[in-house]
């Protein structure tokens, strides 16, 4: 895994400094935006929660990794909220471990075995993946189960407006994310060794369910919309899709892109991956283009209230065009359930996360700031589910 700015996993934290404001090039200036490309960039120590025992993990590597040659730093990627995810550097090569967290889980959260295989079985078939070189069940080695694959340098662009970038390499970055989803879900999962990978059928209507549950698992507060969704959903779900292999949290910066050239390198964090409806997966990032703005580096970046055309960056309409042209699978007849449901799953994700933060298991300081989208995002979803 990597980039230039050292990414593998999901939000990172900001200082407790003033956050850092910039304007997009190319969008309109009156749209102000915290710098997250600065924000969630780059490693830090780990919080003592959080470490490795360094030593014990060196003399494990140096015995199962092939090539493996001390001495080992550890340093763990900023604000990863669901798997812990470290950089390990030695003189001649850089890995990254992704593991458990540490304390009490929700119900089939954090399962590292899983993006394990679902990586070693896309890297096999040439998908843009980091190679996955290890797996250890062994909890005396780092405190929970954990697996150790390649670092890839590249870049990762923190908000969908890629500051810093060109209007032409932009245009084909989204080319490269629409053309590389299109690709995951043309594999048969049989053909490459993910049949029982997970259920497949009735996958919507069985996230809803999972999601609800785990969502008043780590229930906080009331959220009316959320009452609302979770009492609407089931009775709405979209005829299911062919069942494919889904990654389950797509999106700009869950990719890596290559250092010299506008093309998906690595897709990153398949936690969430399993077998299920494409037109379900595929829509979860077109809510970038729908996002509630947010002031905190918390939030998610969003598309909202730029110029696309200066930007370089397609209409939503467009993009969906792009991926029915190469895939023959159609969202755009249930869309508004699609983007319902998916603004719900990630509002119940985030609560997790605050779930998390309550038991004492949260993996990042900034974890606590994410309890200010879940409103948002569930009324977003609401709004939505009103359309269809």
């Amino acid at each position: 895994m990597s980039t230039t700015t050292t990414r593998p996993s999901r939000r990172r934290r900001a200082t407790r400094s003033t956050p850092t404001r910039r304007l997009i090039s190319g969008g309109r200036s009156d749209v102000t935006t915290l710098d997250r490309q600065q924000v969630f960039s780059g490693t830090k120590e780990a919080a003592p929660a959080l470490r490795l025992d360094s030593a014990r993990l060196e003399a494990y590597l140096s015995a199962h990794v092939q090539g493996f040659v001390g001495p080992l730093t550890v340093k763990q990627f900023k604000g990863g909220q669901s798997n812990p995810t470290y950089l390990l550097e030695t003189p001649a090569r850089r890995y990254v471990l992704r593991r458990k967290p540490p304390g009490k889980l929700l119900p089939s959260a954090h399962a590292v075995d899983r993006e394990y295989r679902v990586i070693r079985a896309l890297r096999a078939q040439g998908f843009p993946v980091a190679e996955p070189l290890l797996r250890c069940d062994d909890e005396t080695v780092a405190g929970t189960a954990f697996y150790v694959m390649d670092f890839v340098d590249g870049r990762v662009f923190w908000e969908p407006q890629m500051p810093g970038s060109n209007a032409t390499e932009r245009a084909a970055v989204y080319d490269s994310m629409n053309e590389t989803i299109a690709r995951l879900h043309a594999f048969d999962p049989a053909a490459i060794g993910l049949a029982d990978f997970g259920k497949g059928e009735n996958y919507v209507a069985r996230q809803v369910d999972r999601w609800s549950k785990q969502y008043r698992a780590s229930q906080t507060e009331t959220i009316d919309a959320m009452e609302r969704l979770i009492d609407w959903l089931p009775s709405h779900v979209p005829p299911s899709g062919p069942a494919r292999v889904v990654h389950g949290d797509y999106r700009l910066d869950n990719l890596i892109v290559a250092k010299d050239a506008p093309k998906v390198a690595a897709v990153l964090d398949w936690e969430l991956s399993t077998l299920g409806d494409p037109l379900a997966d595929f829509s979860y990032h077109l809510m970038a283009w729908h996002m509630p703005h947010s002031e905190s580096a918390a939030g998610t970046g969003s598309l909202v209230g730029h110029d696309l055309a200066a930007l370089g960056i397609p209409p939503m309409t467009d993009y969906v065009d792009a991926y029915v042209a190469r895939t023959g699978l159609d969202p755009r007849p249930h869309l508004p359930v699609y983007l319902a449901y998916n603004f719900f799953r990630i509002a119940a994700i985030l609560q997790g996360i605050i779930g998390r933060v309550r038991d004492g298991t949260a993996t990042s300081e900034f974890a606590p700031a994410k309890a200010e989208m879940i409103r948002p995002l569930a009324d977003k979803a609401w709004e939505f589910a009103r359309q269809a």
